[in-house]
């Protein structure tokens, strides 16, 4: 399959998240952000109408694509991920995989091209605020799963069960051999479909985690609620720093109240509770 390369220069303000949606509504299986420049890839031919029109409501923003014929991904992400080390826990592909790690704090995650490695700052702050919550016997339930590495990053630190819930089949494969490899299928389940509708049938849970596009995320805060047993908490990424103010906003008019937040560059994270 044949590729063109996506640029997008100037995008910032609360229409970034919008652009980030409408290249992944069109086919981009992840978006690369760089300050205020954002990179992706989508196949040759995709239909850019809703990227270009998200483009155009943000002023300053610029759209540039260049043809990249065939290429190896398998071959490209292989020169580009390496370990991660987030609080307590080893992030490393299989290749990288060092003797002297624990074994109980190590996950080894097989890069596939839409799905995290624990190299993106939302994930990373997941991961950290992930630490001061679980709790050993917890239930969590990981919305918009990927490579399902929160899942197994939740066993890892002594929840007993895990849901990755992930409507892209593609991703699907990828998630359970990752479960797997991890040697923890024992204990996490990977859930094929939407998270609106999966999270019922799992609930109650202690924890939910929900890594994706910040809109995604208050679209599903009902379902979140509902699903969350005692004490329950919720941990919240995707967001940009910026939008924190209005996200704020809506998670107090919601009833929910804020009880730690993790910033990396453009990025925030929340853990956030019912009141």
């Amino acid at each position: 399959m044949k590729w063109t390369a996506i640029r997008i220069s100037g995008a910032s303000g609360e229409g970034r998240s919008d652009i980030v949606a409408a290249l992944i509504d069109a086919g981009a299986g992840a978006v690369q952000e760089q300050g205020e420049t954002l990179l992706s890839t989508l196949p040759e031919g995709s239909d850019l109408t809703a990227v270009r029109s998200a483009v155009a409501r943000v002023r300053q923003a610029a759209l540039d694509c260049d043809d990249l014929g065939e290429v190896d991904w398998d071959r490209a992400w292989v020169t580009q991920v390496g370990i991660q080390r987030v609080g307590v826990l080893v992030i490393t592909p299989p290749w990288l995989v060092d003797a002297s790690y624990d074994a109980a704090s190590t996950i080894v995650i097989e890069p596939a091209m839409a799905f995290g490695t624990g190299e993106h700052p939302t994930t990373r702050g997941v991961l950290r605020l992930m630490q001061s919550v679980i709790r050993p016997g917890d239930a969590v339930a990981d919305l918009g799963a990927g490579s399902a590495v929160l899942a197994i990053a939740a066993v890892k630190l002594g929840a007993s069960r895990a849901f990755a819930i992930e409507m892209d089949p593609d991703a699907i494969g990828n998630a359970e051999e990752n479960v797997k490899r991890n040697g923890v299928d024992s204990r996490v389940a990977v859930l094929e479909g939407d998270a609106a509708m999966l999270l019922p049938l799992v609930a109650p849970v202690r924890v939910v985690l929900a890594n994706i596009i910040s809109s995604a995320v208050l679209l599903l805060l009902p379902a979140i609620r509902a699903a969350l047993g005692n004490d329950g908490r919720a941990i919240l990424s995707g967001m940009l720093t910026e939008e924190r103010s209005t996200i704020m906003d809506l998670l107090t008019a919601g009833g929910w109240m804020l009880e730690a937040e993790d910033t990396e560059g453009d990025w925030w994270s929340a853990s956030i509770a019912p009141r």
